[in-house]
């Protein structure tokens, strides 16, 4: 019997660096993590704007659950730099490899599309260019400077890699003055190794903390992801840790496994769980923080920093 073309050549897989890890069955989710095909006119409206633009976005390279709320309010978070990250965190659904050079006309773009989805509050993030000599951090800053020069009312908050080993690229992005300087821990230090092994979980802490040195005006933010097998005990003192940072926002969001070649799913943290969390945090004295199963980096980030800014306003005034 003769074999189709597809037996005889089997897809690549989407992430071959992933290829040397046992198989992780992918856990079936529990009803409070399931949500809603994306469907509707906006939604689509969105999806032609980035292709318009030639853009990547975080939200369908990382399979965000919530892209169909959001696009269905025209928020949709740019990844510049490409879509290939130079490093292979065993829960990312960005593909790794070696990535294109720079696009130098992205940063307009980036303007072009945040002006025709009208968005008052705008996130950037990147995958992580190692290749580069300041790690994409020039590239950063003139995103922000297109966006300020085209649309110079809306707030700007950028989601970047931690410049390991790049002297002088951070001076570079805050220089640029966005408004959220955010970057992820993603997960507790004893876990790093195994789930975000080309990072350092002090050097991501003290990137935070030197933010607010050199600008203590910009809101910092980080995120962890639960369900990767930390401890609560583990989660407490990353809060520690990053308030001993400065850091203004946190958000914790529910790990999903986005293939079985990705880390395994150690448990599902429920909304009662994440509540206690959320609790513990606005007592330890962040300004925000948003911790529920759905919680990614991103998600109500326009809401959130019109909350960002009331908090810092009434703490000045309590002061």
């Amino acid at each position: 019997m003769a074999t189709t073309t597809e037996e005889q050549a089997p897809a690549k897989p989407r992430h071959p660096e992933k290829a040397h890890r046992p198989d992780n069955p992918v856990a079936r989710k529990p009803k409070w993590i399931r949500v809603k095909a994306p469907v509707g006119g906006v939604y689509q409206e969105t999806k032609q704007i980035v292709r318009d633009e030639k853009l990547v976005t975080v939200c369908e390279e990382a399979g965000c659950p919530n892209i169909g709320e959001c696009w269905s309010k025209r928020h949709a978070t740019m990844m510049i730099m490409g879509d290939t990250c130079t490093r292979a965190c065993s829960f990312c659904n960005v593909k790794t490899g070696l990535p294109d050079s720079l696009d130098a006309f992205e940063p307009a773009r980036v303007a072009q599309a945040v002006e025709k989805l009208g968005l008052r509050h705008v996130v950037v993030t990147s995958v992580d260019r190692d290749d580069l000599d300041d790690g994409g951090a020039e590239h950063f800053a003139r995103t922000i400077r297109a966006i300020r020069h085209r649309m110079p009312e809306t707030t700007i908050e950028i989601l970047t890699p931690d410049f390991l080993r790049k002297p002088g690229a951070l001076e570079v992005v805050v220089e640029a003055r966005p408004d959220v300087f955010n970057h992820n821990l993603e997960t507790v230090p004893g876990l790093y190794p195994s789930v975000r092994p080309g990072a350092r979980y002090f050097h991501s802490l003290r990137l935070l903390q030197r933010v607010k040195e050199i600008d203590p005006t910009i809101f910092t933010k980080s995120g962890i992801m639960v369900g990767l097998g930390e401890t609560r005990e583990q989660v407490l003192q990353v809060m520690d840790d990053m308030r001993s940072a400065d850091v203004d926002f946190l958000t914790i969001g529910q790990y999903l496994q986005p293939t079985p070649k990705h880390h395994a799913i150690r448990d599902f943290v429920t909304p009662e769980e994440f509540a206690a969390y959320e609790k513990t945090a606005q007592a330890k004295g962040f300004l925000l923080v948003s911790a529920t199963p759905l919680t990614r980096s991103s998600y109500h980030a326009d809401e959130d920093f019109a909350k960002l800014r009331a908090a810092r306003e009434a703490k000045l005034a309590r002061a």
